[in-house]
């Protein structure tokens, strides 16, 4: 699905201050249906960022605009498609587009929620999970494993864990 360029699926949810903005490819099917990030209930995201502590609770999908008062922010790689990774057209990243945000904006920690949208974005191979040597700005960059359902044979809480003890400062 392919919206006009000043319709994004979903809006982004950046503001100075943050610590923590996480970037994923596009919103899947469910998400684009019901405006929310993650919305999946087969999505491990709500359930990780609890988990490891970066929210107090299990947070809705639907409640993803409160989150920068924990300091957590969103944004997509395409904002103007949806669907699975395999159904997007080439051109669907807009690689200088999230760059100037987050110059723009500054969080402290991007973090790719998988692989694929980390290797567009980083303009290089495919790169391990955790730290990366590429900064956006000032942001550091962390790779995770996708909470994808459809990538639950990549799945690790391990390197959620170690991002959340770095945004944490542990």
């Amino acid at each position: 699905m392919t919206r006009p360029a000043d319709d994004p699926i979903l809006p982004d949810v950046l503001r100075p201050g943050l610590a923590l903005v996480f970037c994923g490819t596009a919103a899947g099917k469910r998400s684009a249906a019901e405006g929310a990030y993650y919305a999946h209930p087969g999505n491990l995201f709500w359930r990780a960022l609890a988990e490891i502590g970066l929210t107090p609770r299990r947070y809705a999908p639907e409640e993803f605009p409160t989150l920068p008062a924990l300091g957590i922010g969103f944004t997509d790689l395409a904002k103007f498609h949806s669907g699975n990774d395999s159904e997007l057209p080439r051109d669907a990243f807009d690689v200088p587009a999230l760059v100037a945000k987050i110059e723009r904006f500054a969080p402290r920690w991007l973090a790719f929620t998988s692989k694929h949208g980390a290797k567009a974005a980083l303009g290089r191979g495919i790169p391990a999970y955790g730290v990366q040597p590429e900064r956006i700005g000032t942001t550091q960059v962390f790779v995770l494993p996708s909470p994808s359902g459809q990538a639950r044979g990549h799945w690790s809480i391990g390197p959620w864990v170690e991002l959340a003890d770095l945004v944490r400062g542990d």
